[in-house]
């Protein structure tokens, strides 16, 4: 699994780049929950980068980026 393969080294942050994004959704969670799990058990600070509204919910803080410019929260991020 490509989660054991990141930790080998012991980081401090992993970068997830649309973790989920070609899983079924049964597989999703299990690497979503396996993420958060090491945040929690572990210190380990995660960056996601998602489309995935329902993951992105599921962190302490959100970044919107539209058209290569950082939105504040709120500022109607839905898609245009």
């Amino acid at each position: 699994m490509v989660i054991s393969r990141a930790l080998i080294n012991e980081p401090t942050v992993i970068f997830a780049d649309e973790p989920t994004g070609n899983l079924d959704s049964a597989t999703g969670a299990i690497v979503e929950d396996t993420l958060f799990q090491l945040n929690r058990d572990r210190g380990i600070t995660l960056v996601i980068v998602t489309h995935d509204e329902d993951l992105a919910a599921r962190c302490d803080r959100q970044v919107f980026i539209r058209d290569g410019v950082v939105v504040p929260s709120g500022a109607g991020v839905a898609a245009a």
